[in-house]
């Protein structure tokens, strides 16, 4: 039983290391790329025409992180049958992954609030826009 259980942790092991490659390029682009780009969504332009410009860009960049996102959540599912297990040995392990997990987490939650923000804000804009026209198509046709 014994041997068996270790034959069972040198797989896990072994399985680990396999989504921990995938892992790693998701946090190093998480880190080097994704980060960045979403700070620079912080400050939208006050402009309708800049702000549909941002928008464009940030939904080019925003199907490239819902992949790597994507790629980071299916990791994570390979790694749940680790919850069936209760190695002692495997702990170190588990904290990597808890690691990955939460930097995901966190970053796909940012990702998801910031998609949300960037629509708001160009359709409050829109908004605006159109009251803006309607008032000086209103005050034109009043002065005539």
């Amino acid at each position: 039983m014994l041997s068996n259980k270790r034959i069972q942790e040198l797989e896990l092991v072994m399985e680990f290391e396999k989504v921990e490659d995938c892992f790693k390029e998701v946090s190093s682009w998480i880190e080097n790329v994704g980060r960045k780009r979403l700070k620079e969504t912080i400050n939208l332009d006050d402009s309708l025409e800049m702000l549909l410009q941002a928008q464009r860009q940030f939904k080019e960049f925003d199907l490239v992180a819902s992949e790597y996102c994507k790629r980071g959540q299916e990791a994570l599912k390979k790694m749940n049958q680790w919850e069936d297990f209760s190695f002692v040995d495997v702990h170190s392990y588990r904290v990597k992954l808890q690691t990955y997990e939460d930097q995901l987490e966190e970053f796909c939650t940012q990702l998801d609030e910031t998609r949300h923000r960037v629509c708001e804000t160009v359709r409050l804009y829109e908004f605006f826009d159109k009251v803006r026209q309607g008032i000086c198509c209103t005050e034109g046709g009043v002065k005539s």
